[in-house]
């Protein structure tokens, strides 16, 4: 599943516990890994240097990177690939992982809430949106279980193809650490009441229940023949807080979701249950990007 992880850093802390899994995941899947740093000149500089900026800024900015770098590289034995790269963040790394044709991308998030994040969004959540390879975020002050540790996996349905495309990952991470596979179901109560249009609401929702428990039998059938345990199980509720909820419960190690990769301004009004996940899950979130391009 994966052959190539990159892993862009900036020395944070939670870089350093995202980058950690990833070198769980390139143990587990014998994977070549590339470490990046990225400079952002402008960025550092400021909106109000419009004379550029000195040899001796550009080269400070380089050795933080260089030493982020090395940080993530002390954390295995086996060679790693680096750079260190000039340009937009985001864009940087999205062409990076393009041209290294990765398999995964590995990253920290911040996990913001609040006015800034939704004008300005965050690194990792442009990356998730834009970049065609699934993309690992772990949350930054979140106290987590041994990188290599992997004992449940969650993979959250609607049974939509959107939720499909993240299921094949899930499995494949749950076979490499044994780990039991959740396949959970939210029936979303209050996008439910306003689409039952003549249908009655406990018939409606009898129906979509019906659904959603065809679409985790769906995901429990490929684990067990993949020789995993599995649990199933369909709630009412609001997506993502009750897959948050539930992913406390149970200790789950790893959620794998589809998501939209949507952009536009739609999507940072109302943002998306992967979004939303990964801003507030404890655990990390494996985003499978399923190159939706419509705004809803």
């Amino acid at each position: 599943m994966y052959e190539r992880i990159l892993i862009p850093t900036d020395g944070s802390d939670h870089a350093i516990r995202a980058a950690e899994h990833a070198m769980a995941l390139a143990r587990a899947f014998d994977a070549t890994v590339r470490v990046i740093g990225v400079v952002d000149i402008q960025g550092a500089a400021g909106p109000f240097d419009a004379g550029g900026v000195d040899d001796a800024f550009v080269e400070n900015q380089k050795s933080q990177a260089r030493e982020a770098i090395e940080a993530v590289e002390a954390l295995t034995d086996e060679r790693v690939d680096t750079d260190i790269l000039e340009g937009t963040p985001a864009t940087a790394i999205v062409d990076d992982a393009a041209e290294f044709d990765a398999d995964l991308i590995v990253m920290g998030t911040h996990g913001r809430t609040g006015v800034h994040r939704y004008v300005v969004g965050s690194v990792t959540e442009r990356v998730v949106r834009l970049a065609d390879a699934p993309v690992l975020t772990a949350r930054a002050g979140v106290e987590l279980g041994p990188a290599g540790d992997c004992d449940d996996v969650l993979i959250p349905t609607d049974g939509s193809d959107l939720a499909t495309v993240a299921v094949d990952h899930g499995i494949a991470i749950a076979e490499q650490f044994d780990a039991r596979i959740h396949a959970v179901s939210i029936v979303d109560v209050g996008d439910l009441a306003t689409r039952v249009e003549y249908t009655p609401p406990t018939e409606a929702l009898e129906r979509v229940r019906d659904e959603r428990t065809d679409a985790t039998e769906a995901i429990a059938d490929r684990a067990r023949a993949a020789g995993l345990d599995v649990r199933t199980e369909v709630r009412e509720g609001f997506p993502a807080e009750d897959l948050i909820g539930y992913a406390g419960e149970e200790g789950i190690d790893l959620l794998a979701m589809g998501t939209h990769g949507r952009t536009g301004l739609n999507r940072f009004l109302l943002g998306s249950t992967t979004e939303r996940i990964i801003r507030h899950a404890d655990a990390p979130v494996l985003a499978v990007n399923a190159r939706e391009t419509t705004d809803e």
